[in-house]
């Protein structure tokens, strides 16, 4: 894209990946070659932040923002086994005396200092998506109670048709992309939580439904009678 199109975008707003507005091209910021290095955003607030343009998407009128969390765990997802097969390669290698043991000891160094360093990344992602995850859930959970007391006053006729039918929609939409969003950071940190741990993601057994538990035990066989017989001494005769 041209340096002209790119100076277009000052002014325009900035969605993220779910739709919702959150700031606007403020400026760019140029390399001394004038190569595009990072955007200014000024946010609802008020604030503003520079970002790379890597967390940014500019297609036709759209400015989309890509949660950097997102990306990096997809960096990370792709070097860490990556350095991984290397080190387990190195060692192969020494094992068949096809370098030697100073080369493979300063590489495997070289492969361990960048592994660790990986992994301590990884962490930090993994507590960031929690973060973001708990942010979510609290957002869903004040989405429906709003939408819950939207219905009372409703149905109580304190809210017209018309204006009940705009906020629920808007409310619904709103819960839609949070619960999207939700849902992205779960997987991103199940999948750095998966890579970090070298193990593949455990997908949970699904639960039977209330008709399959049902139809399970009426296929089990009927429990077997007790009779509780009560000697009687002679005393009692």
């Amino acid at each position: 894209m041209s340096n002209s199109n790119l100076f277009l975008y000052i002014g325009k707003p900035i969605k993220n990946e779910y739709g919702r507005i959150i700031g606007k091209v403020a400026s760019f910021a140029l390399t001394p070659s004038g190569k595009f290095d990072a955007v200014f955003i000024e946010f609802g607030d008020g604030q503003f932040s520079k970002q790379l343009m890597e967390n940014l998407r500019f297609s036709g009128a759209e400015v989309t923002f890509i949660s950097k969390i997102k990306n990096q765990a997809s960096v990370l997802c792709d070097q860490i086994p990556l350095i991984w097969r290397k080190d387990q390669a190195l060692k192969d290698l020494s094992e068949k005396r096809k370098i030697s043991p100073e080369l493979n000891q300063e590489l495997h160094n070289s492969f361990d200092s960048v592994l660790t360093q990986l992994k301590k990344n990884a962490r930090i992602i993994i507590d960031e998506a929690a973060i973001e995850i708990e942010r979510c859930q609290e957002e869903i959970s004040s989405l429906s109670y709003a939408i819950a007391n939207l219905e009372i006053e409703h149905e109580i006729g304190k809210v017209d048709e018309e204006n009940y039918k705009s906020a629920f929609a808007l409310l619904q939409e709103t819960l839609k992309r949070a619960t999207s969003e939700k849902t992205d950071f779960e997987l991103t940190k199940s999948k750095v939580s998966s890579v970090l741990l070298g193990d593949s993601i455990q997908i949970p057994q699904r639960t039977k439904t209330y008709a399959e538990q049902v139809s399970v035990a009426q296929k089990l066989p009927e429990p077997p009678v007790v009779v509780y017989v009560k000697e009687i001494g002679k005393a009692g005769i």
